[in-house]
């Protein structure tokens, strides 16, 4: 997997300070995507073992509420297998902390990926241009849903994050 930054003291990427971590790939394309730097899967950089490091001890601090994967596409299949890993670990290095995953792809499309038990916010959908929505919270356009996911998955039915 390859990634584009690691930014600290986030706050337009979920509640709270957060880390947001940026990676490559995504075959989505959206019209009016802030970020269509990150749609080359080989592009930016390898997410190493110092990217990790890095990664985990700006997440340790005291005042960041937790972690935010977004792109380019953390659910992109080339990202998957890595990010669910790192979803994983966070959840267990830091249980306290949320975790938020933004992805063009639908919720009914990543459900059943086992690590999504870990997470607490999920944002779906492509990102539609014509319908860009400056007004919400979260996501750029109303067909995107900003999900709880720990209650959606107890209830059976999706349950939006306010």
């Amino acid at each position: 997997m390859n990634y584009h930054n690691i930014t600290t003291d986030d706050m337009l990427n979920g509640d709270g300070l957060r880390v947001v971590l940026w990676v490559a790939g995504c075959t989505h394309h959206c019209d009016g995507c802030q970020n269509p730097i990150t749609w080359d899967i080989s592009g930016g950089l390898p997410f190493d073992r110092e990217a990790e490091k890095e990664l985990f001890e700006k997440l340790d601090k005291n005042y960041i509420s937790g972690i935010t994967f977004s792109g380019g596409d953390p659910l992109h299949p080339m990202n998957r297998q890595e990010v669910c890993r790192l979803i994983k670990k966070t959840h267990e290095l830091f249980p306290n902390k949320t975790i938020w995953v933004y992805t063009g792809f639908l919720w009914e499309d990543v459900k059943d990926i086992e690590e999504m038990k870990y997470v607490d916010v999920l944002a779906d959908g492509r990102f539609e241009q014509d319908k860009l929505d400056n007004n919400l919270k979260w996501v750029g356009s109303p067909n995107q849903r900003v999900i709880d996911v720990k209650r959606t998955i107890s209830d059976g039915r999706i349950f939006l994050h306010v």
